[in-house]
């Protein structure tokens, strides 16, 4: 069942939710429902990305992570993959001074051997370029899925030559994509949908769950003000 959030929050408890983290759901829906173009609705999600980032860090969130493209989403057309690869190129070139002007550090999380040259050569400039930024951190999950990365860092204990033996938790997550970020204290999924679709599988085992209606490009800063106080709300046991 889902809960009727409400808007009240208290600023004065934020600082509990360090790492928010959103599966952008809904965009071809939103553009649907409007007679408008699916390139359009990938568009102004795209939008709502910087405005929540930005209010989310606003309101001491620390790490902001977003399902930007999944594995499973190169099966889409040919031309919708392609203006999705130009806005996440868009995201990590023309969109610097806005991540310079706030301090922010971008990093990118997920297989690149998929994606083109110029797509990865974005990323490492974006990364390079924003490493010494401290206001928080912005991670755009692209060609990520979280089965994906549990055999990627297993390939990569094997080459290592760790046995059966030696292996721990600790020493799997050391080899994820999402090795050095704390694992999400809310994740959000919009649309509907009540499903993670494979999204951070290992370090969101015991983040809280909140399913929205809304589809992403209509998320504003009251619907994140609202999931906060919620988040605020609930009991987190780790299993104690």
């Amino acid at each position: 069942m889902r809960r009727k959030l409400s808007a009240f929050i208290s600023f004065s408890k934020i600082v509990a939710l360090k790492h928010l983290a959103i599966i952008l759901d809904g965009n071809r829906r939103w553009a649907k429902a409007r007679g408008l173009p699916t390139f359009e609705g990938h568009r102004r999600g795209y939008d709502k990305v910087k405005t929540i980032g930005l209010a989310a860090l606003e309101r001491g969130v620390k790490f902001f992570t977003v399902f930007a493209f999944s594995t499973e989403n190169w099966k889409r057309s040919t031309e919708e993959v392609a203006y999705l690869m130009d806005l996440i190129h868009l995201a990590l070139t023309s969109e610097m001074d806005f991540y310079m002007k706030h301090d922010i550090r971008l990093r990118v999380i997920g297989r690149r051997a998929e994606l083109s040259d110029r797509l990865v050569k974005a990323i490492d400039e974006a990364e390079a370029k924003t490493a010494g930024n401290i206001a928080g951190q912005v991670n755009l999950c692209i060609n990520y899925g979280g089965r994906a990365e549990i055999v990627e860092a297993v390939k990569l204990l094997a080459a290592d030559g760790v046995s059966a033996d030696e292996v721990t938790e600790e020493l799997i997550a050391s080899k994820l994509w999402t090795r050095g970020i704390p694992d999400p204290d809310l994740i959000i999924r919009t649309s509907g949908e009540q499903r993670l679709s494979g999204f951070l599988t290992w370090s969101g085992v015991y983040s809280e769950l909140l399913f929205i209606d809304k589809h992403w490009p209509d998320f504003d800063p009251s619907d994140l003000d609202a999931a906060i106080a919620e988040f605020d709300r609930r009991g987190r046991r780790f299993g104690k």
